[in-house]
Parts: C-alpha cells; structure tokens; sequence
C-alpha cells in the first residue's frame, strides 16, 4: 500500500533522503518492514518531487515519475546523486487491484509548490465517495491526473488549498468527509509545500525524525539504528517545520 518520505532541510541530493539510507525508500519498494492492509511490494511506479536548490519558498515543485519499479530505473541514480533540494517528497506505488498501472498515477501530485501523496486506499472507491465530486469544478475532475483514488483525494485537497485554507485544514476537512463515507479507508496523507510538511496517519504507519535544521517524516525509519526517530500515532495530524513540529489527534478534533 505504497510508502513515502518528506524532507526539509538544508540541501541535499536526492540519493542523500531516497537511495542511498540503509531503510531507504528504494529499499522499502521491495523490503518493506510495515505494510499493512494488503500487499508486499511496491513495485508499480515511484515519483519525486524537489525544489530548485535555492529556489527559496513557494517552488514551483520539479517532479520525475516512472511506471516502473524504482529499482529498475537504471536512469535514477545519476538524477538522484546530481540534484539538490531543501524540499523533498517521494512515493514508491503498490496499486490498488482493479487501479491503472501508470506515470501520472504515482505520487508526489503537484502544483505550484505544493507536493502530495496518498499512502493507503478508499473503501468502495469510486461509489463510495462519488458525491463528494459535486464539490469540485468539473474542469478538475475533467484533469485528474489518473482515474485513482489518489488523484481523486489529491483534487479534493488542492480545492482547499486554492481555497486559501491551510495545510492542515485541507488534510483534515478531506479525511474526516472521507471516512464519513468510507469507514475504513487508509488515508495516510503527506503534503510539503516548503515551509512546512503536513501529514495525517489513518491506517498506516509514519515516522519522523528531527536534525539539526531538518525534518524527515517517513512511512518507516530510514535508519532504524539512528536515535530520534519517533512514530506518530494513529489518527493524528502532523505539522512540522526544520524547527517546530506538532501532533494533534482526531479525538481531539485535530486541534
């Protein structure tokens, strides 16, 4: 049911956060220590998506996607040693059974500088949630990226965020109508937008480590050997920036 990772930071490579970790995100596409609700692998695509190395706040996100295994892409490593960010967010994809297998179904969703990616799937897709498509223009729903849950649900947090919402508004508002509808989804959600990342946990597992001016939040630890990984727990909110981070829970009404 796919995994995924944020960075904010100082710069690094691409292959510093992705490739190159003993938990790597390449080595949870095909060793996954957590992966719960079905499946064993991730082995039906990946994406990237990073900052201009000192292109500052508001991005615009640059973004490299496969359909392919992240360990087949013999292209990679090259990319990932010779690219810098400070904003970083990454997917490896276990498709849902029934859910095309393609480059613009895999994750990190883009826009301006925003970065999204869903870890999980929705109970009774599409049915379930069709009457929550009236809430969007028709033009979004004409220009999904994939016919997924995924780029569904990144559709319905990106309306927020034009909105003006924040971060975690759109997150929540988003997995509360969700699971209103479809009890039971898994909707783990990640944004980084830059400033801050912003996360929820909703039936799978998330982790987040802080470093000396930086955070990286990740379905497993990169390094189970390195202190300071820290789990967040289910039904919670993350809010975390290089020097604040938060966790609010849903029992709590997210606040």
């Amino acid at each position: 049911m796919c995994r995924h990772l944020a960075y904010l930071g100082p710069p690094v490579t691409l292959a510093d956060v992705v490739l190159d970790p003993p938990h790597s995100l390449l080595r949870q596409s095909w060793a996954p220590n957590d992966m719960r609700g079905g499946g064993t692998i991730n082995a039906d695509g990946f994406g990237i998506g990073w900052f201009d190395s000192g292109s500052g706040d508001g991005g615009p996100a640059r973004r490299y996607r496969r359909d392919v295994p992240m360990w087949s892409d013999s292209s990679l490593p090259d990319l990932a040693e010779s690219v810098s960010s400070e904003a970083i967010l990454a997917a490896v994809r276990s498709a849902t059974v029934g859910m095309p297998v393609t480059e613009t179904a895999c994750a990190p969703f883009v826009e301006g500088a925003w970065m999204f990616s869903h870890n999980g799937v929705v109970r009774g897709w599409p049915n379930s949630v069709a009457s929550l498509a009236g809430t969007l223009p028709p033009v979004d729903l004409m220009t999904l990226d994939a016919p997924t849950d995924s780029a569904f649900l990144w559709a319905l947090v990106r309306h927020h965020l034009r909105q003006g919402h924040p971060a975690a508004k759109a997150l929540t508002d988003v997995v509360d109508d969700v699971l209103a509808l479809a009890p039971g989804s898994r909707l783990n959600l990640l944004l980084n937008d830059g400033l801050r990342i912003t996360a929820i946990t909703a039936g799978h597992a998330l982790w987040f480590c802080e470093g000396k001016d930086s955070i990286t939040v990740s379905s497993e630890p990169l390094d189970p050997d390195e202190p300071g990984w820290q789990p967040v727990p289910e039904l919670s909110l993350l809010e975390t920036t290089t020097n604040q981070c938060s966790i609010r829970s849903r029992d709590e009404g997210w606040s």
